[in-house]
Order: C-alpha cells, then structure tokens, then sequence
C-alpha cells in the first residue's frame, strides 16, 4: 500500500503488480494474480479505469457517492412502467461498476482509509435497499422484499461482527456475496422486462440464497471464533 500511495503522491502511475499487492492488503491477502481469469480480469479493468479517473483527481468517495445516486435512479426506473425495468436492470450494472471502481481509485490514489471503507459498506447496503424497492414497485409481494433484505443485511452485520471479533475478513464466501445479488437484480428485472410476475421468482431466488448464506457464514463463524 505504501508504494501505491508514494508513487500517487509523486504524480506517477502505479504499476500493476504494485496496485494488486495494495488491493491484496485490503482484501485479507486475497491475490488478483493468482484469481481466476474472470476475477483477475475485472480487477485489470478497475485497475485501468481507476487509473483513469485518479489522474483526474477523481477520489474515492466521489465514485461510491455516483454509484450511490445510480442505485437511487433504480426505483424511479421501474415506477417508468414496463419498459423501464430494462433501464433499472442497465442502472443497476452501472452503480455495480461504480462500486467496484471505487476501491481501485482508493488504492490508486492513496486515499484509502477507514472512513471511506465504512462508507463504501454503507452505500452498498443503501444501494441494496433502493433495488429491492424497485423489485417491490415492479410487483413483488412486500412481506417477501423485506424477508430478502432483511436475510441480507443480516449476514452483513454478522460478518462485520466476526470481522471486528477477530475472523478474517475474507475467510468465507458464501453463495450470496454482494456480486451474486448484482446478478440477481439485473436478472430479476432483466426477467420482469419480459415477464412482469418473474419479479416474483427473482426476489424468492434472493431470499432463498441469502438463508443458504447464512447458514454457512454461521458455519464458517463458529469454526473461526471457537478454534
């Protein structure tokens, strides 16, 4: 990371393997390098992309705060009628841009800090809630958007618990990790486009994940934090 921040600071350009030893440190150890090639491709584009934009002096909180404003527009979308289920599904893949940018901005700049990271979970879970009230104005059934939201969420505050109890941040991934919800939203309103009632099945298909979620982060808690 400090190579990162000095060569940020001197107005040069981080060098790849620098930024995926900076975005390893803040990701448990977790190498891109050594990812899979869709990981390790998704982080070459925010490399470059967050390269980009800190060359233009746009700093982390400025993306999570664009990303948060897509996330608000999702709602709106919906409340357009049909039609505007395909718009909502092409804002929700934008905000999911956004906050993956945000963290490569951070790195590339040197401005990553622990206000940011708090706020950067914060705006992920706004933009959570703005999706699934958009599933909500599209025609899911109240009592099951909040049961969704509320399954997610908590597995969140659970994992930041263990986190801050001593549990490695990255020490479990379970099958509703904040890519796999991107993917259930853009699908679900992708799906409600061409069917309205599929909305429906989208939002059981989150709900159904985020218990499955849960019960292996338990899992994954109780083996970390008793051994």
């Amino acid at each position: 990371m400090a190579a990162a921040g000095a060569a940020a600071g001197r107005g040069l350009t981080v060098l790849w393997d620098e930024y995926a030893t900076a975005w390893s440190g803040l990701h448990g150890g977790f190498d891109p390098r050594r990812a899979s090639f869709l990981v390790r491709g998704w982080v070459r584009i925010a490399y470059g992309i967050g390269s980009w934009l800190g060359r233009r002096r746009v700093g982390p909180m400025a993306v999570t705060t664009a990303g948060l404003l897509v996330c608000s527009t999702v709602p709106l979308a919906v409340l357009l009628g049909r039609g505007g289920y395909f718009l909502a599904a092409v804002l929700v893949l934008v905000a999911a841009l956004a906050d993956g940018l945000d963290g490569a901005v951070a790195v590339i700049t040197g401005r990553a800090s622990r206000l940011g990271y708090v706020y950067d979970s914060v705006a992920d879970r706004l933009g959570e809630l703005a999706w699934l009230v958009a599933f909500w104005l599209a025609g899911a059934p109240g009592w099951l958007v909040v049961a969704a939201g509320a399954t997610s969420w908590l597995q969140e505050y659970a994992r930041a618990r263990a986190t801050a109890a001593g549990m490695s941040e990255i020490g479990v991934v379970t099958v509703a990790e904040r890519p796999t919800r991107v993917l259930v939203a853009i699908f679900g309103l992708l799906a409600a486009f061409a069917h309205p009632p599929l909305i429906l099945a989208a939002t059981a298909v989150w709900l159904a994940l985020a218990l499955v979620a849960g019960v292996q982060l338990a899992i994954a808690v109780r083996r970390a934090l008793t051994s």
